[in-house]
């Protein structure tokens, strides 16, 4: 897949790794930007099974 995207951008070696460079970029944009604020609210992450009563025992 890679290789076809490689081979199907425009120009020499040097454009079409600044050209991957900004796509890659432009991706981690949209996923800080959008996908990953809208699906924080669906992750378990703040479902925590520990004590809240700060003594520090194990066990």
């Amino acid at each position: 897949m890679y290789g076809w995207i490689w081979r199907h951008l425009p120009g020499n070696t040097l454009v079409k790794a600044v050209i991957s460079v900004l796509f890659v970029l432009g991706i981690v944009y949209l996923l800080f930007t959008y996908v990953f604020p809208w699906a924080e609210p669906l992750l378990p992450f703040g479902d925590v099974t520990v004590d809240g009563d700060g003594d520090g025992a194990v066990g």
